[in-house]
């Protein structure tokens, strides 16, 4: 599992568990992101705090997953990126395609 969930709000956090987001975990994560989506979860908040690097290939997996949800009419926000992952969305202009927010927690209180 990449993946650690709990709700919060209306909000479901999904926690990465690993601290190299890359190329061999990034099918996993797809397939646990698809899996949520399929269970009707409407709001997904991928918190990134335990994150230190992130690849390409996960970055690839990330935007899949949004627009899998997009085509299901749901949402992903992200939360939590370090300096440097803050960084690399910034670059690659992610942060046109995904709302980021600081943490989980303030990513579902603003929500409402």
């Amino acid at each position: 599992m990449i993946l650690e969930t709990n709700t919060y709000k209306d909000a479901l956090i999904a926690d990465i568990q690993v601290k190299e987001a890359n190329l061999t975990v990034s099918d996993s994560f797809k397939d646990e992101m698809t899996a949520l989506i399929d269970k009707g979860n409407k709001y997904i908040i991928v918190n990134f705090e335990k994150v230190m690097y992130v690849d390409s290939s996960f970055l690839g997996a990330l935007v899949s997953s949004l627009k899998y949800a997009i085509a299901n009419k749901a949402e992903i926000d992200v939360a939590g990126l370090n300096k440097d992952v803050a960084g690399l969305f910034q670059l690659i202009r992610l942060n046109k395609a995904f709302k980021i927010h600081a943490s989980a927690v303030e990513a579902a209180t603003n929500k409402s």
